[in-house]
């Protein structure tokens, strides 16, 4: 049986926003984005579509090379998914993706979440709530609580996902994965 990785990407970027939500979860990594390879050449989320404003948000392809991640910490895990289940999560991404003009940041369900409740709006999401739905969505994991709720801390305590790196997002991109620079995966 071949094994198919994905992989969830959380990165702590420095931004206001980010140091808010610090705040509130005492998390260090609060974005989280997910990817279909190890190299990390299409990442997708929801966050900033322009990197010097916070307030226009939306489904986002991320450039990990440029703007907010340039000097980004991270965690990246990985979880196995069978080749109909990666066809279903290319499939959700990509119908996001299509329609990205109708989707918007879901400010709202952010103090949803600083209050625990579930606020769910139709094209809205924030990125835990969108790696989550992906997921889901893709009968990939089936969380136990509201999608729009998880927080960057329950996505990183799934049993489903292992822990394969830590540490300088830019490092991880320019590394090639030999003998040498194993030592710096976990």
């Amino acid at each position: 049986m071949e094994d198919i990785r994905g992989y969830i990407l959380l990165t702590e970027t420095e931004t206001f926003l980010s140091k808010l939500i610090q705040l509130y979860t005492k998390s260090r990594y609060n974005h989280a984005s997910i990817a279909l390879e190890s190299e990390l050449t299409e990442v997708y989320s929801f966050g900033r579509k322009k990197a010097n404003n916070p307030f226009i948000g939306g489904f986002v392809k991320e450039d990990l090379n440029t703007g907010l991640f340039h000097n980004a910490e991270c965690e990246i895990y990985t979880f196995s998914m069978t080749r109909q289940q990666k066809q279903q999560l290319i499939w959700n991404i990509r119908h996001i993706q299509k329609q990205n003009q109708v989707y918007r940041y879901n400010f709202l369900g952010l103090f949803g979440v600083l209050f625990n409740k579930p606020i769910k709006r139709r094209h809205a999401y924030f990125c835990t709530q969108f790696v989550s739905s992906m997921l889901q969505d893709s009968h990939i994991i089936a969380f136990r609580k509201p999608l729009s709720l998880i927080t960057p801390n329950d996505l990183k305590n799934c049993l489903e996902f292992q822990l394969v790196y830590r540490g300088k997002l830019k490092d991880y991109i320019n590394m090639s994965i030999n003998d040498d620079q194993s030592d710096q995966l976990v």
